[in-house]
């Protein structure tokens, strides 16, 4: 990773100084790793719609930063070890970057396989098949598959909060963490995630509200706990989460 072009040097400067303003310590390596995801990224994009983000400053903002604010979220929590998932992984975000950060071992699952199959590539180009796993399958399915086998699930701009909540429980080991980025959350979405988490067994840790740099957008991030067994049996067949999901009656 040391031949890196003028341009990318720019976006490490400004990778470099926007995550100092939440406290977030970024290695050179992990700098040109990062902006190495994001620039393979936005020239796939070119060719398969992946994101609607492609000016390169905007893109280090709206989605490098706001996949480290997962990182800012995950420090000092106590999380038992383990694997991390991240849920409906699109291009890889928050999971690449959550993983070159805390150099976790983690499956990056979608259900789009041609999606899947674009993150298999910027791995590969990244140097991080050996961490990394791009998976194409439905959550529920994978959650029967390894039912309890992670220490750590996050998400980003994929469900409600009461339909992640039922996502994240039977995938979690006991105490393991659900960490999830939303914008604005209005209170029904709060109240029905209150509901959810009490059924699924998980119990929130913590909501941190955050803004990104250039009035790039308000961040709420939310993190449960798996705490006890749920009440009903998990995972419900698929689509029932959204189609059927847990709301305050």
């Amino acid at each position: 990773m040391d031949d890196i072009s003028r341009d990318s040097n720019a976006l490490v400067t400004q990778l470099n100084e926007e995550a100092r303003l939440f406290d977030i310590e970024i290695s050179k390596e992990q700098s040109q790793l990062l902006i190495a995801h994001l620039e393979l990224v936005i020239e796939k994009n070119k060719v398969l719609n992946l994101t609607r983000i492609v000016d390169e400053q905007d893109a280090v903002t709206k989605h490098v930063i706001d996949s480290l604010l997962f990182v800012k979220a995950y420090q000092g929590l106590t999380v038992p070890s383990g694997r991390f998932l991240d849920i409906g992984t699109g291009a890889g975000f928050p999971g690449i970057p959550f993983g070159i950060m805390t150099k976790l071992r983690g499956t990056l699952l979608d259900s789009v396989g041609k999606k899947v199959a674009a993150v298999e590539e910027f791995v590969s180009s990244l140097g991080l098949t050996d961490q990394l796993e791009p998976r194409t399958a439905r959550v529920e399915d994978l959650a029967r598959e390894r039912h309890g086998q992670y220490a750590c699930v996050t998400a980003r701009a994929v469900a409600e909060l009461n339909v992640l909540l039922e996502y994240a429980s039977p995938l979690l080991r006991k105490e393991g963490v659900l960490i999830v980025s939303k914008g604005q959350m209005s209170d029904a979405e709060l109240a029905n995630g209150t509901y959810a988490a009490k059924i699924c067994g998980m119990e929130l840790v913590s909501r941190e509200t955050f803004e990104l740099p250039h009035e790039a957008g308000h961040r709420e991030l939310v993190t449960y706990r798996k705490a006890a067994k749920p009440q009903i049996k998990l995972p419900r067949n698929v689509g029932m989460a959204k189609h059927k999901p847990l709301v305050v009656q």
